[in-house]
């Protein structure tokens, strides 16, 4: 076998960690136990703070990301799954492209493959942690000192490395999922219910507020004599979390799991066994969440750039094109104010986007097309394409019923590629949907959080009756 760049990963290997592969089934409370040890360890590390920042009042240039990356700033979980987020999909879509040659078939591919990504991971993290410091992100370097910036890169590697083995712990079979999709979930949930039990106070100019939706609607109702003004405030203020955008948060994801469940059934039929058949589904969310993540990471990666441009170079012209950045009212934070990272973000709410129809329009146009484009490539890369999926089917020595092998590719093609762009579509309308009336911790956040809690569910169900089966099984013997 001739050279291939797989093999540059062979000399690291050694010394790569790596979480051992369970020589036998792990007992089905035991996931539970390691996925809640898993989930503490990342929110313990989500509230450990850097040591040695000296600030991080500054605007946020990932503050479009954080949601979507399970990352909390000034925290150990700084640079959250983002290393793991990148390396993963650059090295799918290389797989993909057969620009990097990998049979899964093998043995030693999987693992150089699975290294590869690790170690591609490590100098993601490595390269952000270096530029955040450097960039002045906790404090200028200058008076920080270099001992520690080295420490505070140091601690963001160690805890992405941290991250990473977490998730490769539950992926081998130890618990349940994937940690990239629990981290997501738990830091989305945290989101939504901070806002909504929040029992902190903030002064807004109209006094001590509190900073949850709902404690502040029973504090309004207790304290005001006028209850109608009282729960016109709780329902509608700002810019503190209200009941209205709880309403909202709770509509979208009614909206989300209706979704959830439009599939289309083909009747599949046995070629090994006569009279076995079955069906497989093809649901609307053929690609769950991929499309709307791909699309939040490659906008905010964006923001990020013109961002950090427009800070060093603001009178420069292509920079301006790219993005004109202003302090929203009241807060450090930048928002694009023109230019393509303004077109290319949600508008704040229905006034906003009534009030600026030619945003609205342009922005809905790049996520619904964005959002089925990239759902459509996403089965071509991802082994999931219409002849990837008769492949399986045929080793399966499975046929759709009413079609033969050479025709069955054909019917493949005419629903799953519709699937994925409508499915896609589908997300990136609810994903503006959610964004315009309001709804807590971004459309984006929210379409991620609920797709991961119903393949839990799934997940759930799934162990739940293997378990039952098995117990059954044991009954009958005895």
């Amino acid at each position: 076998m001739g050279f291939r760049v797989l093999h540059l990963v062979r000399p690291f290997m050694a010394i790569l960690p790596e979480i051992a592969t369970p020589d036998r089934k792990v007992p089905f409370n035991q996931k539970v136990m390691w996925t809640a040890v898993t989930l503490f360890i990342f929110l313990v590390m989500s509230q450990v703070p850097l040591y040695g920042i000296m600030s991080s009042d500054s605007s946020d240039p990932l503050f479009w990301m954080r949601v979507i990356l399970a990352s909390n700033r000034g925290t150990l979980m700084e640079l959250g799954i983002t290393p793991i987020v990148t390396s993963g999909m650059i090295m799918q879509l290389l797989s993909g492209a057969n620009i990097i040659e990998v049979d899964y078939s093998l043995k030693e591919d999987r693992a150089l493959f699975s290294g590869a990504q690790k170690l591609f991971a490590m100098i993601i993290a490595f390269g952000h942690a270096t530029v955040s410091v450097l960039t002045g992100l906790y404090g200028s370097p200058r008076e920080i000192g270099a001992g520690i910036c080295l420490l505070l890169v140091i601690q963001l590697v160690v805890a992405s490395l941290i991250t990473m083995l977490l998730d490769e712990l539950l992926q081998k079979g130890y618990g349940l999922g994937s940690g990239i999709n629990l981290f997501i979930a738990t830091n989305i949930c945290e989101t939504i219910f901070w806002k909504a039990l929040s029992p902190t106070t903030i002064n807004t100019g109209r006094g001590d507020e509190f900073e949850g939706a709902l404690i502040a609607l029973v504090h309004l109702l207790m304290s005001r004599k006028d209850k109608t003004r009282a729960l016109k405030e709780a329902f509608y203020r700002n810019p503190l979390p209200n009941v209205m955008s709880l309403v909202s948060t709770a509509v979208v994801f009614a909206i989300v799991i209706y979704l959830q469940g439009f599939r289309v059934e083909l009747p599949v039929k046995s070629n090994r066994v006569r009279g076995q058949r079955g069906s497989y589904p093809v649901k609307l969310f053929y690609t769950s969440n991929m499309p709307i993540m791909l699309q939040s990471t490659m906008t905010s990666n964006i923001f990020m750039i013109s961002q950090m441009l427009y800070k060093r170079f603001e009178d420069n012209i292509l920079v301006r094109l790219l993005g004109v950045w202003e302090p929203s009212e009241g807060s450090a934070q930048l928002f694009a104010k023109s230019g393509l990272a303004y077109y290319l973000s949600a508008p704040r709410n229905i006034t906003a986007a009534l009030l600026d129809p030619i945003h609205t329009v342009i922005y809905i146009s790049i996520m619904l097309a964005g959002c089925a484009l990239l759902s459509k490539t996403w089965i071509e890369v991802s082994g999931s394409s219409p002849r990837d999926v008769a492949r399986q089917l045929k080793e399966q020595q499975l046929v759709i019923a009413g079609y033969r092998d050479t025709s069955m590719y054909k019917e493949l093609k005419r629903v799953i590629p519709v699937a994925a762009s409508f499915g896609g579509a589908c997300l990136g309308a609810v994903s503006v949907f959610a964004d315009m009336i309001g709804a807590i911790g971004s459309g984006t956040g929210i379409l991620l959080c609920v797709t991961i809690i119903f393949q839990y569910f799934e997940m759930f169900v799934k162990e739940q009756m293997e378990s039952g089966a098995g117990l059954e099984g044991m009954m009958m013997t005895q």
